[in-house]
């Protein structure tokens, strides 16, 4: 679901986080060529920075998704949604669509500030 804004009262803790992508634990991009894997994979590595951080991701107030490929990400944005519901996370978000990111292997790229 699409929120255009999120309200948040009297926050007392306050978390930025950069920008994630599709990589294993070597830091390797995975999924290549994979919209829908790369999303996938990607939702689960920004979890677990905001997890680490003492945070869940109920408390992810906005996300920016960057893509190479608007059309296939927007194809395949149920994944992002979906994964996003399962966690209880109702963001404000923005989708752009940029030239390259910092890997060429790298389809999609989120990053998120969450609020307590």
């Amino acid at each position: 679901m699409y929120h255009r804004a999120v309200r948040v009262d009297a926050p007392r803790s306050w978390l930025f986080v950069s920008g994630h992508e599709a990589r294993d634990d070597d830091g390797a991009v995975v999924c290549q060529g994979d919209m829908a894997g790369q999303i996938g994979l990607t939702v689960r590595r920004l979890e677990e920075s905001v997890t680490e951080a003492g945070m869940t991701m109920a408390d992810v107030v906005q996300i920016r998704v960057f893509t190479t490929d608007l059309s296939a990400c927007k194809a395949h944005y149920d994944v992002l949604l979906d994964a996003l519901a399962a966690r209880d996370c109702e963001p404000a978000s923005l989708l752009a669509e940029v030239t390259a990111l910092s890997d060429p292997g790298m389809l999609v790229e989120i990053e998120a500030v969450a609020v307590r």
